[in-house]
């Protein structure tokens, strides 16, 4: 086929689920020093900051636990989710969701978009209220206006590549401090561009970017079982750990500016990923390596330092509500989200949700691959309309990874199916998360999951009826190609349907520029 265009916590003393909680710290020194019951009464502004990563997988820092000692002693003062996902784990799609509170489908970002309607985004919300709006990286791919103004902007070349800690630092100190001399609140939205691929590799560094505060060796490393054991994976993936460690030294620079700055007692912090890991089956797919990231709240005084809900599923949609209800701000309405502060003031008797679904739609180059899925508290299930022979899945990070995947496919059979599935996929996919959490053994026609099945198709056809899905006429033919494929060409919204005018127009003039230069080279 083708396609155009309760018993709840448990203490930190164990395991994080997501992050191991270690409470060494290297190079950065943050302490939170804040008295429960001064930040609890007082009638100061909440502050809020979010911190991003960029492509980190939850796994790298629950596997190894030294190499982020500023997170997982962020952990100890924080309560920590281990149900959360993002639910478009792409860069900028997923950011759009944490700004917006919504769907890719239901706010139209379902690709490296700006908005084209009038939705309320979290950083125009705070600042209409008073709030000082700041942001440090990743400036485009988190704005989803266009035509915003931030009231503190710093970006990649400002911050060493997006990768220099020392930086972050400085530009937090002076955010924090300008807020606090004009006696302003602050939206702080800090994201590192780590560990974004091109990863640290100490023979060939990064232009302008830091060195980690310790490097990692190939036999250092833990694979994860959705990639094979090859030395080729275990030298990227110590790269990969090099820019890991980074991340986690930035992080701790931010967090001595914040606990510097005094503010430390009024924040609420909250740190996650925008989606899984740079590597196949990861980052722009729809497993659970995919969607799920560390997610990390400290609000003093309030939510349970040390804490690990293990019960609710929380999402990157749900950022935006939980922000306004935090801080008073009255909600705009029309989000997908839902404030998850019931959870972090420990409330009993709360429902949290008992499933998330996640999306994938447009990656930056290239056709649409959209993908489906729905994860309960023991399965998950996928739907991938593209899936087929005559399409072959290709994203920007794949790397040494699937270089040397594709060299040891000719010679071992487990690992040449492993390259089929991540190239061309199977329509629906199925995976009992609580054996198989890498989601490494399809249970698609397996007898007896069959029942589940029905299930969970039954629920995520539920839930594209209610949000408006534009896939839901494909996802109903799913059983004939033929009209799925129909379904799919008469319904799916193109890319450029969804630009605005002026992403069209830089479209156009990328395009004519290329194909300018094609020309050039075949006259010679």
């Amino acid at each position: 086929m083708s396609i155009s265009q309760n018993g709840m916590f448990k203490r930190a003393n164990q395991s994080l689920a997501g992050v191991c909680a270690c409470s060494m710290v290297v190079g950065s020194q943050f302490a939170l020093s804040s008295s429960a019951a001064h930040a609890a009464d007082s009638n100061k502004p909440l502050n809020i900051l979010l911190f991003t990563a960029d492509d980190l997988g939850y796994e790298a820092i629950t596997q190894k636990p030294d190499l982020a000692p500023n997170l997982n002693k962020f952990a100890q003062q924080a309560m920590s989710f281990a149900r959360a996902h993002m639910n478009m784990p792409i860069s900028q799609p997923s950011r759009s969701m944490l700004a917006t509170g919504r769907y890719g489908h239901t706010s139209g970002m379902m690709g490296f978009f700006h908005l084209k309607r009038d939705i309320p985004t979290v950083m125009q919300t705070f600042q209409s209220n008073g709030y000082k709006a700041g942001i440090l990286g990743k400036v485009n791919h988190s704005t989803p206006p266009e035509d915003f103004e931030w009231d503190f902007v710093h970006d990649y070349a400002e911050l060493g590549a997006g990768r220099d800690p020392e930086k972050y630092y400085k530009y937090s100190v002076e955010f924090i401090k300008d807020c606090k001399d004009s006696n302003k609140p602050f939206y702080f939205m800090v994201n590192s561009h780590d560990p974004h691929r091109p990863f640290h590799d100490p023979s060939k560094p990064m232009r302008n970017a830091a060195a980690p505060s310790k490097l990692y060796g190939p036999n250092e490393v833990v694979v994860p079982k959705f990639l094979p054991d090859l030395p080729g994976v275990r030298l990227e993936m110590s790269h990969y750990y090099n820019s890991v460690r980074r991340l986690d030294d930035t992080f701790g620079r931010v967090m001595d500016a914040l606990e510097e700055s005094g503010q430390a007692d009024h924040t609420l912090v909250v740190f996650v990923s925008d989606n899984g890991s740079a590597f196949p089956f990861a980052k722009a797919n729809a497993y659970v390596p995919s969607t799920k990231t560390n997610c990390f709240v400290r609000w003093p005084g309030i939510a349970k330092a040390g804490s690990i809900n293990e019960i609710d599923f929380v999402s990157s949609i749900d950022m935006f509500p939980t922000f306004l209800d935090a801080t008073g701000i009255e909600n705009p309405g029309g989000m997908d989200g839902k404030s998850i502060v019931p959870l972090l003031k420990g409330k009993k008797g709360v429902a949290g949700r008992e499933e998330v679904f996640t999306q994938i739609d447009y990656k930056i180059g290239g056709p649409a691959s959209p993908m489906r899925s729905i994860e309960n508290a023991r399965f998950r299930y996928i739907f991938n309309p593209w899936a087929g022979a005559d399409y072959t899945y290709r994203n920007n990070n794949e790397g040494m990874t699937m270089k040397a995947m594709d060299e040891a496919a000719s010679g071992n059979a487990a690992i040449a199916e492993r390259v089929r599935v991540y190239r061309h996929r199977d329509l629906q996919e199925f995976f009992d998360v609580r054996v198989d959490p890498d989601c490494t053994k399809n249970l698609i026609d397996d007898s007896a999951m069959q029942g589940e099945i029905v299930k969970m198709q039954t629920r995520l056809e539920e839930w594209m009826v209610e949000t408006g899905d534009p896939l839901l006429n494909a996802y109903v033919a799913r059983d004939n190609e033929e009209s799925m494929d129909k379904a799919l060409e008469a319904d799916y919204p193109s890319k450029e349907s969804m630009m605005t005018e002026a992403q069209v127009k830089k479209m156009k003039e990328r395009q004519a520029k290329r194909n300018k230069n094609r020309k050039g080279r075949n006259k010679k």
